[in-house]
């Protein structure tokens, strides 16, 4: 299905089109409190993506997540009951500097809400890797967030799927813009489920940290799929959580 000549692949577009945790499986209600829905405007359209909650008043997502304003709801399951969610507007983003918004890479993010969010069991924060570690192909994480169900719609409860981690050369024959040291190739190609742009930004969870940032999809629209690997933008984001929080 995915076996497609390398010299056509590496110059076909990427897409963070799509938002779809195809074949998942609806989560326990609030048992991924660190979870955010983000409401995007740019250029007078309106964008749904995934992001996570790394620190009171930082949540952290993907690049291509910009626009202006966002609002974060926080402490959600169902986007229909907003008992228990916390609406806090973003005041101040700042993408990664080398983020290239043709070949997605360095597609990570933070934002700076407007006020602490209050933690409690339904809003809490998630733990981010050390810069040694290192996500290995054939690990098995967890990625969640509305975006679209097998059947095209929004989901109205946060879904969760198992993604395997891929040998790198899966992805780099799809992309010549792959590269393993900052992204990792996330999604057995013999396997429905899959993540897309309504979840961009969520969090790709290994034993209780956040080891990735959902990122894009291939022009097949079928996995593997790319992810940024946290672990390798921790000096960034320790500089610019700092710098944000003395703003």
């Amino acid at each position: 299905m995915l076996l497609l000549l390398i010299f056509l692949v590496s110059v076909l577009p990427l897409s963070t089109d799509g938002g779809k945790i195809f074949w998942g499986t609806e989560v326990k209600p609030h048992s991924r409190p660190y979870m955010a829905y983000l409401n995007i405007d740019r250029n007078n359209s309106h964008y749904v993506c995934g992001g996570f909650l790394v620190d009171k008043d930082i949540v952290m997502t993907a690049a291509h997540c910009n626009g202006r304003p966002i609002t974060v709801t926080l402490g959600a399951h169902d986007m229909r009951n907003k008992k228990n969610t916390q609406h806090i507007s973003v005041i101040e983003f700042k993408p990664h500097e080398a983020y290239d918004d043709k070949t997605l890479v360095n597609d990570i993010m933070l934002l700076k809400l407007k006020h602490k969010a209050q933690i409690n069991s339904f809003v809490k924060t998630i733990a981010l890797p050390k810069s040694e570690d290192w996500v290995k192909p054939g690990q098995v994480c967890t990625v969640a967030g509305w975006g679209n169900l097998a059947n095209c719609h929004l989901s109205n409860t946060l879904q969760e799927a198992n993604l395997e981690v891929q040998k790198k050369q899966s992805c780099m024959e799809m992309s010549r813009n792959y590269n393993d040291s900052i992204q990792l190739c996330v999604g057995n190609p013999d396997k429905k489920m899959a993540a897309g742009a309504g979840d961009s930004g969520g969090p790709f969870v290994c034993n209780n940290v956040a080891q990735g940032i959902v990122s894009h999809r291939f022009c097949t629209g079928q996995p593997p799929q790319v992810f940024t690997r946290i672990s390798s933008f921790i000096p960034w984001i320790k500089k610019t959580m700092k710098l944000l929080q003395q703003s």
